[in-house]
């Protein structure tokens, strides 16, 4: 199924779920993959630019998110303060998983080039000690 994004303001949204005054919502059906998750990037930053409104993510309808879409979507949700509403357990998960490995790469330490050649050194003499 192909992506399909369709826009709706709630000034004043009178729904089962009550929105923030102002908020601009986009109810997301279909499969994301990475190309449609960096155009809904886009999107969402040239909304917020124009309007100065919130943004809120309907994926209720969402059938399939990959792991790098997910990526994206946390990515708006960190940098954009873009709200995910609607989640399914599955997709739920897949962005939880993104985001704890975002914060674990985050902590692991940076290699420069002498150290990384200085692990490959070793790693070498590891092999050659164990063809012996």
């Amino acid at each position: 199924m192909p992506l399909r994004i369709t826009q709706r303001e709630c000034s004043n949204c009178r729904e089962v779920k009550q929105f923030d005054a102002n908020e601009t919502v986009l109810k997301v059906e279909g499969c994301l993959y990475i190309q449609d998750a960096e155009l809904l990037e886009k999107i969402c930053r040239d909304i917020r630019n124009e309007t100065g409104h919130g943004l809120r993510l309907d994926l209720a309808d969402l059938s399939f998110l990959d792991s790098e879409s997910a990526s994206v979507l946390c990515r708006l949700k960190r940098e954009q303060d873009v709200t995910l509403d609607g989640l399914h357990l599955f997709i739920a998960k897949v962005i939880e998983l993104t985001e704890a490995e975002a914060m674990v790469s985050g902590y692991l330490p940076k290699s420069d080039d002498k150290n990384q050649s200085q692990l490959e050194a070793v790693s070498k003499r590891r092999r050659l000690r164990l063809i012996r």
